[in-house]
């Protein structure tokens, strides 16, 4: 056999070296990839507030010693937020929200910076900004540099939303469900709905959009709670804040919505995409809780006799019989339930719902899990609609809510007598403006608002009033809706969900008692978060002992407010001060001057 000559082994040499040509071409594809990377996921965005962050934190002084230095001399001035935060919102920030999970829309709510994390600064005004359009005429018109966003203008434009014209955005008062007008829309509704009766005073509108039909039912005397996420519509509560409508931003996702129990006369959605049916109707018994007895659901749009949403349509229908609702009308995609007044809904074993049990308190709902199950409501005697007094007979008439509660009918008459008599006295004393168009306040919030005292004493002045009753105090934000008010339930040791320089007036009675007990947060936090939803120009009414009022005016001082320190009405005990602060309206342009 023979043999097969093989040549000897070649010995490795030096590696090939690579050519100019390739390491460029290399470094391009390399430098390609990551631009790709970071605009099409969320790691662009991370990055973007990681870096952020790290030079706010290595360029300023850190937030204790800020609030060290504020606290001790107040002679530290805090510093601005770059331009890019002109609209920052901490708890619903997309830079943040975009790394939880979609189900169920958990991303779109609240999700709060960590203690420490949050930007420690003053939001800018943006270019342009100016002191709002006064109402009734905002209801029409805006300027548009006070937020200079064409988008809804664009897309909604045709559906009477909004529109651009000149320096103003006018809202000609329509939606999706309702192109030729809010009003005609109501008119329509009225035949179904006793919405002209005094009946009906307080409403939930669930993804309102700009809020027309909320800023149009208010000519009936309806109070409406507007709410919308923070999402590709971009600034659309805030749209609605600066029109001079109620409304907050939220998110029916997982959680239920910052209200108590029986607290709405009527909820309304218009093309909302609630899917109600969906998660075993989960967010229908979340509408259901908030509705008060013998009050009115209306659903237009989806999936209301809609193309290729049958079975939606049939699910709605089944599960709203299990709730003993009765079906008023449906008039082409619109539907009008009324939930009943009498004894509560029986279930059986065929019923679309089962019952909660008894631990579950319905009244609970800041950052509280939504339910599959329905609450066992207590029926008082006169909750329902029909039962409650007449608008405006109802301000002042504790209801059975208040009587349940050991001398809670002595305090809420003691409650609105003593409020009658402050509010008296900062008009008439302290010649503060609490409304009218010369006032230009149309915004107000109570952050401490218990029985609701201080805006019920507000009634008849051209003025709407967020009641915000801390989760840790009792929670009396029942009875306050009760007398035809509205609000909502808040913990001040976080932001509030609104846009920056939403609100013209801000009061707070016993401000320290907000973060009294709590060591996640202080009083410099609270009036960090006051300074932002408060528009440039915009008042503060804070009311606390002398020593918590010398502390406050120090803080204030870092904030660039001016100050008045008075003396409170003469039949107040307790060593109060009252102090009223103004936002000075100033630029980051002429800061940076400085």
């Amino acid at each position: 056999m023979g043999h097969v000559n093989l040549s000897p082994p070649r010995r490795p040499g030096p590696p090939r070296p690579w050519s100019l040509l390739s390491v460029t071409f290399f470094a391009f594809l390399s430098g390609l990839l990551l631009f790709l990377l970071l605009i099409t996921t969320p790691l662009g965005d991370s990055l973007a507030e990681s870096g952020r962050r790290t030079l706010a934190a290595g360029s300023s002084p850190s937030r204790a010693r800020i609030i060290n230095s504020l606290v001790s001399s107040g002679r530290i001035a805090v510093d601005p937020c770059p331009m890019e935060d002109v609209d920052y919102m901490p708890c619903e920030d997309p830079r943040r929200s975009s790394h939880f999970s979609r189900e169920m829309n958990f991303y779109r709510e609240r999700h709060c910076p960590l203690p420490g994390e949050g930007s420690f600064c003053l939001v800018p005004p943006p270019k342009g900004y100016r002191v709002p359009v006064p109402w009734p005429e905002s209801l029409h018109k805006i300027w548009h540099d006070n937020m200079p966003y064409g988008k809804i203008a664009e897309r909604k434009g045709h559906q009477g939303w909004m529109k651009q014209e000149g320096s103003h955005f006018v809202f000609p008062g329509g939606g999706t469900m309702f192109p030729d007008g809010a009003e005609q829309y109501i008119e329509k509704l009225s035949q179904f709905v006793p919405i002209k009766s005094g009946q009906l005073r307080t409403a939930l509108d669930m993804g309102c959009g700009v809020a027309s039909f909320g800023g149009y039912m208010l000519k009936e005397n309806i109070l409406t709670v507007s709410f919308a996420p923070r999402d590709s519509h971009k600034s659309q509560i805030q749209f609605a804040l600066e029109r001079g409508i109620p409304a907050f931003v939220a998110m029916l996702g997982t959680r239920r919505l910052p209200f108590p129990a029986q607290a709405f006369d009527l909820v309304h959605c218009s093309r909302c995409l609630i899917p109600f049916t969906a998660y075993n109707g989960t967010y229908l018994i979340e509408a259901d809780r908030l509705l008060r007895p013998g009050g009115y659901l209306i659903i237009s749009g989806p999936p209301v006799q809609w193309a290729k949403q049958d079975k939606q349509w049939a699910d709605l229908q089944s599960m709203t019989h299990s709730l003993c609702y009765e079906l008023i009308t449906v008039d082409g995609n619109t539907a009008v339930w009324r939930k009943p007044a009498g004894a509560p809904c029986p279930f059986d074993k065929e019923s679309a719902f089962s019952l909660c049990t008894d631990s579950d308190d319905p009244d609970q709902a800041w950052y509280f899990n939504l339910k599959k199950c329905v609450n066992k409501v207590e029926l008082y005697k006169d909750l329902s609609v029909g039962n409650l007094p007449k608008w405006p007979e109802r301000n002042v008439k504790a209801s059975d809510r208040v009587s349940r509660v050991k001398n809670g009918v002595d305090f809420f008459e003691a409650d609105g007598k003593r409020w009658a008599r402050r509010v008296n006295y900062y008009k008439n004393v302290m010649g503060v403006k609490l409304g009218g168009a010369d006032a230009n306040v149309r915004n107000v919030m109570d952050m401490n608002a218990i029985y609701g005292g201080f805006a019920s004493a507000l009634v008849g002045e051209s003025v709407w009033v967020m009641n915000v009753v801390p989760d840790k105090k009792p929670l009396t934000l029942g009875a306050v809706f009760d007398r035809g008010l509205i609000g909502v339930y808040h913990d001040w040791c976080e932001p509030f969900s609104t846009y920056p320089r939403t609100y013209d007036l801000l009061h707070v009675s016993g401000i320290n008692s907000l973060v009294s007990n709590n060591n996640r947060c202080h009083l410099v936090d609270v009036i960090l978060e006051m300074d932002r939803i408060l528009r440039p120009e915009g008042k503060a009414i804070i009311r606390d002992s002398e020593n918590v009022i010398n502390k406050v005016i120090k803080i204030a001082h870092g904030f660039r407010w001016t100050i008045q320190i008075h003396d409170p009405e003469p039949e107040s005990s307790g060593g109060e001060k009252i102090l009223v602060a103004t936002k000075t309206f100033w630029k980051l342009e002429n800061l940076r001057r400085i």
